[in-house]
Order: structure tokens, then sequence, then C-alpha cells
């Protein structure tokens, strides 16, 4: 591979000014659609849209991973110190003569700088949000500025765990915390969301009953938990380590070494001495991760069950939507070979749980004692 400088900053202005061109669109539509309407709305639209569009970034970076395009430009923040693959046709041509399959590839490239301009643009998005929440606070518009002021700061974080997934060749505990930072920004996004509708509409918290809440807090963690596993999975290429389903290589408790497998600070492929991860190591990465899942599902089950007829109903309905497409895109990676379309799709609704739980947690409350009584009345006459 044709030696490049770990960080180039040469084009990183270009590359700012393609996120501010990105951003421009999104930015143009919400101000049409809401010129009339007050601050509180536009920030509400601005907020949901962003979301919407980090997750659709969260969906672009699987697809990147999936399609080993994590080092189709292996320098940073431009692509052989260019700000879009194009000035850097002749490395890549040189690249893909000297190894076709290789991770430098004209498409892999484009794939890595896609995701690049979409990052940047999203950036510029949360950018934009911290500002005008700060000046409409001063406003009087009762939202509070630090969340956006965090998000802010979240998502340079998250752009520094994306020149490392490079400048570290795909180290697999930096990728895995990048695919969680990514789900950070949802949730931090979904709890600005919610804010904002609680101001436009001026309207509470939801109250539930405290088993209600406390499964769903439950639900929360193990979901985390989960999708942690499920990105040190997908980073370590374990998913195929086991093909068959319920059982495992032909056994319900197959060979494992959990001490290998859960090393977190090593490269891909190897252990912290320098020796390749064996296939029992790749097994227990599986194995934990599809047991995990088990336990998650029967607790969605429960939260789902816990939240029907009540203000979260359509939470309830929505989590137990997702449980299910989890089980059924799960099941489709491992006994389809792990086609694109499911493995995009899995980790779709493991940021599409991450809303939803968000938001249920953001937008309710323990109810008192009198008013769960009641709640449960209501719920037994429905």
């Amino acid at each position: 591979m044709t030696e490049q400088a770990l960080y180039d900053l040469t084009p990183a202005i270009r590359l700012a000014l393609l996120g501010i061109a990105v951003a421009a669109g999104p930015l143009a539509w919400v101000w049409l659609r809401n010129r009339e309407a007050a601050p509180a709305q536009r920030l509400a639209a601005l907020t949901v849209l962003t979301l919407f569009l980090t997750f659709d970034l969260v969906l672009f970076g699987a697809f990147t991973r999936l399609t080993d395009s994590g080092l189709g430009c292996p320098d940073w923040p431009g692509c052989y110190g260019n700000a879009s693959p194009v000035g850097a046709i002749a490395q890549i041509r040189a690249e893909e003569a000297r190894m076709p399959t290789g991770p430098v590839t004209h498409g892999k490239a484009w794939v890595e700088m896609v995701h690049r301009y979409l990052a940047t643009g999203v950036g510029v998005l949360i950018t934009t949000l911290m500002v005008a929440t700060f000046l409409q606070r001063k406003r009087g518009v009762p939202v509070s500025p630090w969340w956006p002021a965090l998000t802010f700061v979240w998502v340079c974080l998250q752009g520094a765990f994306g020149a490392l997934t490079v400048t570290m060749k795909l180290f697999p505990a930096i990728v895995t915390l990048h695919l969680l930072g990514g789900l950070v920004l949802l949730a931090l996004l979904t709890m600005q969301a919610v804010a904002y509708r609680q101001a436009q509409r001026g309207k509470g918290l939801a109250p539930i009953a405290p088993s209600a809440r406390g499964w769903l807090l439950a639900a929360a963690v193990l979901v985390w938990l989960q999708v942690a596993l499920g990105g040190w999975v997908s980073t370590n290429y374990a998913v195929l380590a086991c093909s068959e389903f319920p059982m495992c290589q032909g056994s319900w408790w197959p060979a494992m070494d959990l001490r290998q497998g859960f090393e977190l600070w090593r490269e891909l492929g190897k252990t912290g001495t320098g020796e390749h991860v064996t296939f029992a190591a790749l097994t227990a990465i599986h194995y934990v991760h599809r047991l995990m899942a088990y336990a998650v599902l029967a607790v969605l089950g429960i939260v789902a069950w816990q939240l029907r007829g009540g203000p979260l109903r359509r939470a309830s309905r929505a989590l137990a939507g997702l449980a299910l497409w989890q089980f059924a895109t799960g099941l489709s990676n491992v006994v389809l070979d792990w086609p694109m379309l499911a493995a995009v799709s899995h980790t779709g609704g493991a940021a599409a749980l991450v809303v939803v739980l968000t938001w249920a947690l953001r937008a309710s409350r323990t109810a008192p004692a009198a008013a769960t009584q009641a709640i449960g009345t209501r719920e037994v006459s429905a």
C-alpha cells in the first residue's frame, strides 16, 4: 500500500465546505416548511430531521463496515490528501492493480468518502442546533441549551473516533466504540426532540407504573449491552462462527475461548500477543451475543406488555415490532450467510430500539401510588 501520512489536514477545509453544502439542503427545507412557525416548532422540526439523518448515517456506517470500505481511503480526513477520490485516482488505481480485492478500490473509496461527507453534514446540523438553541433560550424558549451543547461535544468526539478507525486500521475496540458513539448521538438527539415537543405542546411527562418504568430501565440497559456485544461480533467478523440455529456447531454449548474472545485491546484478527485469534474465540463472541439476545427479547416482551393500554402504548407496539424484527434479521444473518440487507437491517433495528427506549424514558415518569392504582384500573377496564 502506498505510504501516506496518517493525519493529512490539507483537505479539511474543503471537506468542511462539502459538509456545509450537505447540510444546506435540510436546513433550507426546515426553514421553508416552518418559516411562519414559532421558534420552538422550528427547532423541534430541525431536531427531528437531524435525528432522522443521523439514523441514516448509522445505517450507512454499517454499510461501510460490511462492504469492507473502512480503509477505502487509508488516510484522514481526505483521500490520499484530496477531498474526494477523484483527485486520488492514480493512487487508487495503483492499489487496485497491486491488490484487486484489497481494502483500497475505487468503489470502496467512494463509499468511505460519502460516509465522511454525510458525517460532516450531520456535524454541521448539530452545530446549528446548538447555536440556535442558545439564541432562542435568550428569547424565552423553555428548552435547556446544554443538551445540544453536549451533543456538539459528542459529535466532535465521534469524529475523532472516526479518524482513529482509519488510522488504527479497523482496531476492533475503536470500531465498536465508533458504532456505540453513533447510537449515543441518536439518544442525545432523541432527548432533545422530546424536550422540544413537550415545550411546543405544553405537556408534562407521562405517568407510568413503577414496575413498568423499572422494566423500561432494565430493557434500556440490556439493549445497550447487547448493542456493544453485537458491535464486537461484527467488527471481529464472528457472525458466521455459528451457521445454524438454535444450536451452534451441532451443540448447545460449543467449544469457546471466552478469555481470548473478549480480550478487548488487540488488533483485528490477532491476540494481544500477536497470535491469530482462534475459531473458539470467534465462537465465544458469537454465542455470548446470541445468549444475551434471548434475555433482551424476553425483557422487551415484558416491557411491551407492561406499557400496553397506557400513555406509552405506541412505544409498546414499537418495541414489540422491533423485537420481532431483530429476531428475524439476526436469524437471517446466521442461516443465510450474513446477507448485506439483513446485516444492515439488524443494525437499523438496534438503532431504532435505542431511539424508542430513550423516547419512552425521557417522556415518562414514575406515577405516584394513587395514580398507579388509577392506571391499573383503567387498563383492567380497557
